[in-house]
């Protein structure tokens, strides 16, 4: 029966794609009714393995060479899963508004077919229990992640952007590859992925192993400073296809990096350590970053950023608490990322929904060029403002119960054996979310807040219901997890269970259920407050308006100006480049001042770095004759030098 569920979901959404290829007219309907049957099979199947304690394991008879297809339904994975198929769902019925086969018909049905196997890879890589089978799904995954975000290859900047994702996520799969080989060495199964002996991770193969697999995962999961593939990729696929790209397939390198810690019995402390710091320098880079940023899709790609950070502490607790022996720092700091995993899988997409609405309505996401929208679009207005909630960890909204727990064990971590990882994990928690509601604060007045600016050619509108509509359904399930968070305390608890044995209750530590209590009777409360305010005597008033009878968008803050002094804090870090006009004369013309914030590493770092290693090459291009006896001749002077190698 779960064998059955599973296979549903995974072909359900692995062939959503196909109907549309032969009717376009009804591909749109039928796949996302489709990937909604796949949702539907995996919330069943989640409720037998995370509320009902069952397992499964299948093994289909068709062997590949040093591998065979093995699948196994750990809590873990399963917990992943329902996302990974519930949220395309969702996205595949915002798309029949946002990217139609009627306005983009040429486009349309391919990226439907792609962005289906992309799901059924995700569907393939929670249960695949065999390393030949989870790299498969893995390259094809990433090879279909570059065909999606180059759906606009006729601009330039799109075509760049993938082709660094391409070598990103290839650098990242020759690393598991690698990691995977060593792995075997120390699970004694050959590629069959599972638990390692004890003693494994503390050897010269077990630390390579280790490294290769956290780089690896950490490249697709875009931790800073392995991130440079992650701004410019979510900026240039279009918008649903980045919300698939930041809420899941990010995930999909956070589940490598939970397998390695459910599968490791002794992790020595510097793993902790590691990924504590990574996570914490990588999550206040990111929002410094998103802080600099005039487009909105690479906003929200920087926030993406800092958000698998957040993850990343949460795990450095867990692995913490593993090696120093403190069941209750593994189960909060192991909850806590999983619950802020699932929060980020949900938030992000809303937001970059939200972003593709303001595209449709108005064709820029330059932050410069919008404002006053909240009047034109109201319905995503505030449904942006409900992300930027959640995402800010604001009550009653979602965000706040998943990062509650981490703070909860980073609290009870201080203590004489781990309380380094707890004073760094709190201080950055703390540092990011100031950055993060800034941040968001930003992003939502500029955009919606404000009188409208006069440049965008045309009238904003709002977006159809087919796209607010889907918004409204994922911002109602983060609204019912953020005011009923207990209801995940069992799968929560099924989940970390693999993480390290002796684990306690998480009711015992954490009550969830207060959190529901405080929102129940909060929200009436505040709600009632509000209206006996709004019906109290008032009086209205002209404001001091410092010599401007009207406001206009000429003398409202920009999206540089409004964060200028945070970004000036940082300019350490973001180097960036200004055009400052001169202001001569007692009747100066007009003028315009320009700020930029490039990617300190991509852009300052490794795209140089490329040039000039393409330049010396280039010398090289002489041997590339095109003349065939050379080559021939180039083939006996290495079989030359290999026979005189092997006779030394």
């Amino acid at each position: 029966m779960l064998q059955s569920l599973y296979f549903s979901a995974l072909l359900l959404a692995t062939l959503s794609g196909v109907p549309g290829l032969a009717w376009p007219a009804r591909g749109g309907r039928a796949a996302s009714w489709m990937l909604a049957g796949s949702a539907l099979c995996a919330l069943g199947l989640a409720g037998s393995v995370l509320y009902g304690g069952l397992a499964w394991q299948a093994e289909l008879r068709w062997a590949l060479p040093g591998a065979h297809f093995l699948f196994r339904g750990d809590p873990i994975g399963t917990f992943i899963l329902v996302p990974a198929t519930l949220v395309p769902a969702i996205l595949s019925f915002y798309a029949e508004g946002y990217w139609s086969d009627g306005t983009h018909a040429d486009t349309a049905p391919t990226l439907r077919l792609f962005f289906g196997i992309s799901v059924g890879c995700m569907v393939l890589l929670t249960a695949a229990a065999n390393a030949v089978l989870f790299l498969f799904g893995w390259e094809i995954m990433a090879i279909l992640a570059f065909l999606m975000v180059t759906t606009s290859d006729q601009d330039a900047a799109v075509r760049d952007a993938g082709w660094i994702y391409l070598v990103a996520s290839h650098t990242g799969a020759l690393m598991l590859f690698a990691g995977f080989a060593l792995l075997a060495l120390g699970t004694g199964t050959g590629f069959d992925l599972g638990p390692v002996r004890a003693g494994f991770a503390s050897t010269p193969a077990g630390t390579a192993a280790f490294l290769l697999l956290l780089g690896g995962f950490l490249l697709k999961a875009g931790v800073g400073p392995l991130h440079v593939w992650l701004p410019g990729a979510h900026a240039a696929a279009p918008s649903h296809v980045s919300a698939l790209l930041s809420g899941l397939m990010l995930k999909m390198g956070i589940l490598g990096i939970l397998r390695i810690i459910a599968w490791t019995p002794d992790p020595p402390l510097w793993w902790a350590g590691l990924l504590t710091g990574l996570g914490a320098a990588s999550g206040i880079m990111s929002m410094a970053f998103a802080l600099g940023q005039k487009d909105l899709k690479r906003l929200l790609a920087y926030s993406s950023i800092e958000n698998v950070s957040v993850i990343a502490l949460g795990l450095g607790l867990a692995l913490a608490g593993k090696t120093l022996g403190l069941p209750a720092l593994v189960l909060l700091g192991g909850t806590g990322a999983l619950f802020h995993l699932l929060n980020h899988a949900l938030l992000k997409p809303l937001l970059f929904m939200g972003a593709g609405s303001v595209m449709h309505a108005t064709g820029t996401r330059d932050l410069e060029r919008l404002g006053g929208l909240a009047r034109a679009m109201p319905r995503t207005a505030f449904l942006f403002l409900a992300g930027s909630f959640g995402i800010c960890a604001l009550p009653p909204l979602n965000g706040f119960a998943g990062e509650w727990l981490i703070y909860l064990g980073a609290f009870r971590g201080i203590q004489p054996q781990g309380w380094v990882w707890s004073v760094v994990t709190l201080a950055s928690l703390a540092v990011i979310g100031a950055l993060t509601v800034a941040c968001f604060t930003r992003a939502y007045g500029i955009v919606f807040l404000g009188e409208p600016r006069k440049d965008l050619g045309a009238p904003a509108h709002e977006s159809p219901r087919s796209m607010t509509g889907t918004m409204a359904v994922l911002a109602g399930i983060c609204l019912f997890i953020g005011l009923f968070p207990a209801a995940l305390a069992p799968a929560l608890q099924a989940a970390a269970r693999d993480l390290g044995p002796g684990l306690p209750s998480l009711g015992s530590l954490a009550s969830l259920g207060s959190l529901s209590l405080v929102a129940v009777i909060g929200i009436p409360m505040g709600l009632a407050v509000w209206q006996a305010i709004r019906r109290g005597p008032s009086t209205r008033a002209v404001t001091w308006d410092c010599g401007y009878a009207a406001p206009t968008a000429r003398i409202q803050y920009t999206a540089s100006s409004f964060s200028r002094m945070l970004t000036d804090a940082f300019r350490w870090l973001l180097l960036p480049i200004e055009r400052i006009p001169r202001i001569q004369g007692l009747f100066p013309r007009e003028a315009r001042f320009q700020s930029q914030a490039p990617d300190t590493l991509l852009d300052r770092g490794l795209n140089p770095a490329a040039s000039f290693v393409a330049s010396v090459l280039s010398w090289l291009r002489f041997l590339q004759a095109g003349h065939l006896p050379i080559y021939l001749l180039y083939v006996v002077l290495t079989l030359v030098a290999l026979f005189a190698w092997t006779l030394k």
